[in-house]
């Protein structure tokens, strides 16, 4: 089976869909992603990677009700599938892995 390989920000939108579980929409992840990694995307660029991690399989989504706070406009709910998870787990392990090969003078300033 040929694997697929994502990068470094839908590594991280991935990551944050699955931290925020049943509250993972775009700006929630926007807002998540800029709180604790201090990186402010627009949500064009959450958006985006949100349909090339659908289109791989690896999310999945679904449309909220309507509420007056938006004007009566729903909002579009992600969640991490099981590729999702399992590709999560395989960037897991390859970077435990390395690190654990990095000697501990290699970092040191």
């Amino acid at each position: 089976m040929r694997k697929t390989y994502i990068g470094e920000l839908e590594e991280v939108i991935l990551l944050t869909v699955a931290i925020l579980q049943e509250e993972a929409y775009g700006v929630a992840i926007g807002l998540h992603m800029e709180q604790q990694l201090n990186r402010k995307l627009s949500i064009s660029a959450i958006h985006a990677t949100l349909h090339r991690l659908s289109k791989k399989g690896y999310v999945s989504s679904s449309m909220g009700g309507a509420t007056a706070e938006r004007g009566g406009r729903r909002k579009r709910y992600f969640k991490v599938t099981t590729a999702g998870c399992r590709v999560l787990n395989e960037i897991q392990d390859a970077r435990n892995l390395l690190w654990s090969q990095v000697p501990s003078n290699a970092l040191t300033t």
